[in-house]
């Protein structure tokens, strides 16, 4: 067991296209499946299917306004999460962190880190996200970090398994927003 705090030794680094696999491989364990149990970040008693693909990873890597942060802890990928620039504000997505490291601090860096990035490189004054509304807990993880519920949501793509195949009828994302 590593006893070094979870934050140590972290590099963040934007994703290339050599890195799909393992980002791919890191975001499926973290939210689908049985693997995604060893965390508390789990969609597996929501969503079956895959979260996301190869093809889908690489759009996150090669959008012009954005970039799929990745971090590292001797040399191995162990987190990420997607941020693009829009409008004045900054999107928070594909957020994935090791069910095996869930728990330690680790996601309270990462954010932190995204959200310096999104106002220091872009001067991003808002931070703008997607949750499943029945995601109660990941809700409250974020509004401990001063995200709040904005109310505004969109319909879950019933019948698009490339999101998942949904295991209730009452999915739907709400819209959260922070100031930076």
């Amino acid at each position: 067991m590593d006893a070094r705090p979870a934050t140590a030794g972290l590099t963040y680094r934007d994703a290339t296209d050599a890195d799909a696999d393992d980002l791919v491989a890191l975001i499926e364990s973290a939210y689908r499946g049985d693997s995604s149990r060893a965390g508390w970040t789990t969609e597996a008693d929501i969503l079956e299917g895959r979260r996301t693909d190869a093809e889908g990873v690489l759009a996150v890597i090669k959008a012009p306004e954005g970039t799929l942060l990745t971090v590292e802890r001797d040399g191995r990928i162990i987190a990420c999460c997607q941020l693009e620039h829009r409008d004045g504000h900054a999107y928070f997505g594909m957020f994935a962190v090791s069910p095996v490291l869930q728990g330690a601090g680790l996601g309270k860096a990462i954010i932190a880190e995204a959200e310096r990035r999104a106002r220091d490189l872009w001067g991003a004054t808002e931070m703008h996200m997607t949750v499943i509304t029945a995601r109660e807990d990941l809700i409250a993880w974020y509004e401990r970090r001063g995200y709040r519920r904005t109310g505004r949501t969109t319909p879950f793509p019933y019948g698009q398994e490339r999101f998942g195949i949904p295991q209730r009828p009452d999915l739907k994302f709400e819209l959260l927003v922070k100031a930076l």
